[in-house]
């Protein structure tokens, strides 16, 4: 250092030390942050893959914890495993399960395949008011593809209905609000042992 040079004072050391820091700390989190995403990321995209090609043992082997997780599209899907005995046992009553974690937290199709259930009386007591509100919902938050088929499905179950009923559904509609993510209570704990839940 040359004698007419003034040396660094601390304070510019500091503030260097602690934008570099700042900036470290920033670089880390970004990472750390972009690798726990595309790890859930990753896995729901494997997930979907072999939902999509047919590969259903795969698929609930991947959507189940993330249902459990609280995931809704995750619960849906494995509703519909449920339902349909794909990759799973067949039963009614776990998928409606399923399906009622994620129609509470508004998940359209879940919200449509609850209310079937509701209106066929698969895995849930037949309940017409029950499947309407759901229908409703589903019908009401559904994309354009899916609207029409959702909306002529509520439609022919209100056929079924007194207008007492109708009301009483709709009401129930209009009240509802989305839940946050949960998981159902487990119902294989009260089943015999040899039940097998995944």
């Amino acid at each position: 250092m040359r004698p007419e040079e003034t040396p660094p004072s601390f304070l510019s050391i500091t503030r260097r030390a602690a934008g570099a820091l700042a900036l470290m700390l920033a670089l880390v989190f970004a990472l750390t942050g972009q690798a726990l995403a595309g790890g859930k990321d990753g896995t729901q995209s494997r997930a979907y893959a072999a939902y999509a090609k047919g590969d259903y043992v795969t698929a609930a082997a991947l959507l189940i914890p993330l249902a459990w997780q609280g995931d809704a599209k995750a619960q849906g899907m494995v509703g519909y495993l449920y339902e349909n005995g794909k990759g799973v046992p067949q039963d009614f009553v776990v998928a409606a399960q399923w399906y009622g974690c994620a129609a509470e937290q508004g998940d359209p199709t879940a919200q449509y395949l609850l209310g079937l259930a509701y209106d066929k009386g698969r895995g849930v007591p037949i309940d017409v008011v029950l499947s309407q509100k759901w229908l409703i919902l589903a019908a009401a938050r559904a994309g354009k593809q899916e609207r029409d088929t959702f909306t002529r499905i509520r439609d022919a179950v209100r056929t079924k209905m007194s207008r007492a009923q109708i009301a009483a559904a709709q009401e129930q509609a209009i009240l509802w609000m989305p839940a946050p993510p949960y998981v159902p209570e487990p119902l294989w704990l009260n089943r015999p042992r040899s039940f097998t839940p995944f």
